[in-house]
């Protein structure tokens, strides 16, 4: 196996994370990254001594309080502060292409 990644790979990983990167950024990333997969891959050789599945890290459970409806917020001022609207919707970017 090749002790680093091909640029294509980084500038995939860039994409997926949504960063640029300079070239000399990919260079230095094709190696660190390897590293980092490398590393990644070694947990899959760790052996349990039970396979139970862990769902929380301890048995405390998580205190909860009961729902109490409150006051609603006004509309207006909510929408104050959403960069993008269409009337009293607030538009986001589209995430899954048809």
């Amino acid at each position: 196996m090749s002790d680093c990644l091909t640029k294509e790979e980084v500038l995939h990983v860039a994409r997926l994370a949504r960063i640029e990167v300079t070239e000399k950024e990919v260079e230095r990333y094709r190696y660190q990254l390897k590293t980092l997969m490398d590393d990644v891959e070694k947990i899959k050789d760790v052996k349990l001594k039970t396979e139970e599945r862990l769902i929380a890290p301890t048995d405390e459970y998580a205190t909860l309080r009961e729902d109490v409806p409150g006051n609603m917020l006004d509309p207006e001022e909510i929408m104050k502060n959403v960069p993008e609207s269409n009337g009293n919707f607030v538009e986001v970017p589209v995430m899954i292409d048809e």
